[in-house]
């Protein structure tokens, strides 16, 4: 499936900022699902540097500095990115226990050097960099509340696909979608305390539970295709932001599921980065000298195009 994707953000300042300089993860990334044939930028105020680089995790980032006086601030990215229907079929033929996908990702780097995993997923380097993704990060704390959550779906010897996928069919049924309760500074307790949250709080809430039992959990953010009700024009701009997760699983790779719409991801998901939490993957932020109170507006636009 082909896309193309607009995301305007502006912001509106009640006074000047004479310098500002930001870093946007705004470029969908490649990898064996998605591939991303073109992204350009157009920055107003024209910015006086542009640069863009690899971060830590594989994530396109460009940084740029405005140092003209500016009341208002808009970054507008456009991409045009091919996603892929990938086979599950790797995944769906992989057994491995949870209790076992946690003792590789736990076992000594020496041991596991010298065992006989030495390709692909399975592979020592594969456990090695998902080993990163078992930690506390930034916004994910796992702790006993967490790992209580998670053990009603993972029983003793359950397969990690089964377990993972019932844990999130379980965060769909027992979380109401309620963007108005929780902004991005909203801890995961109050999110777990009161059942409501966003594709944010919901994707957080999966990893921690995860990293509470031991294993690998990563947070990814994009988009995702919206379709207009039958008999409905499509509204352009009217698409948003989305996020969702993926755990590791040792043989097969990084398995994507998305707690909100209880799915694995598949051809109507695009992938703009991927790290920790969202701390790693913020699609745009940066420091403004000047500028006092200011508002910001979104908009997101997911077309597709014909093949």
């Amino acid at each position: 499936m082909k896309y193309r994707i607009t995301h305007i953000t502006t912001y509106h300042y009640a006074h000047e900022v004479g310098l500002c300089q930001n870093e946007a993860r705004l470029q969908p990334r490649d990898f064996p699902r998605q591939q991303c044939s073109d992204s350009r930028f157009d920055i107003n105020p024209e910015p006086s540097d542009f640069q863009e680089r690899l971060d830590f995790f594989g994530n396109r980032i460009a940084y740029f500095a405005i140092q003209k006086p500016h009341s208002k601030l808009t970054v507008t990215a456009v991409s045009e990115v091919e996603v892929l229907t990938e086979s599950n079929q790797v995944f769906q033929d992989n057994t491995i226990s949870w209790e076992d996908a946690r003792d590789k990702l736990s076992a000594n780097p020496a041991q596991q050097a010298q065992s006989q995993l030495t390709t692909g997923h399975g592979s020592y380097e594969a456990l090695l960099e998902a080993r990163q993704y078992t930690l506390d990060s930034p916004m994910v704390t796992s702790g006993t509340e967490l790992g209580d959550y998670a053990r009603q779906s993972f029983a003793p010897g359950a397969p990690l696909i089964d377990a993972v996928t019932d844990l999130m069919e379980r965060i769909y049924q027992d979380f109401t979608y309620d963007p108005s309760f929780t902004t991005i500074a909203t801890p995961l307790a109050d999110v777990m305390r009161h059942r409501r949250g966003v594709c944010q709080d919901f994707a957080h809430l999966a990893i921690g539970c995860l990293r509470s039992l031991g294993l690998a959990a990563r947070y990814i953010s994009g988009y995702i295709e919206t379709l207009p009700a039958p008999g409905t024009e499509r509204l352009v701009g009217a698409d948003a932001s989305h996020a969702w997760f993926a755990v590791f699983v040792p043989g097969s790779g990084w398995l994507e599921l998305d707690p909100t719409n209880n799915k694995l991801p598949a051809d109507q998901h695009i992938t703009l980065a991927w790290g920790r939490d969202y701390a790693d993957v913020t699609p745009l932020k940066g420091i403004a000298f000047g500028g006092g109170r200011h508002s910001l507006s979104v908009s997101v636009d997911v077309l597709r195009l014909e093949s």
